[in-house]
């Protein structure tokens, strides 16, 4: 009997990224707020394209996981300002004139 872990691989990959994604996004909005989103849209990008041209399974999989995660944390990066403003995550006192309406 032979076993195939890419699968499972991918999974721990993947909800390892989502894992990473998820500080660097709170981190990122407390320093430096929404402006840069554009980062995340580059990254997202080159990653998606990349995982296009890589023939192995495995590393384009993960590779694709990780731009699309990166694209998602364009709406995460101004959902976490919303949560700031609601007061469920700490506001950078050196930004407070950005969360003014």
């Amino acid at each position: 009997m032979k076993l195939h872990f890419a699968g499972i691989i991918i999974a721990i990959c993947t909800f390892l990224i989502i894992g990473l994604f998820h500080p660097i996004v709170i981190k990122i909005e407390y320093y430096y707020g929404t402006k840069p989103w554009w980062i995340f849209l580059l990254i997202g990008i080159i990653s998606i394209v990349l995982a296009l041209f890589i023939e192995n399974i495995l590393l384009s999989s993960v590779l694709g996981v990780f731009g699309a995660s990166s694209l998602w944390s364009i709406g995460e990066l101004f959902e976490q300002r919303k949560r700031v403003k609601k007061g469920w995550f700490p506001m950078n006192p050196k930004r407070t004139t950005e969360y003014e309406n």
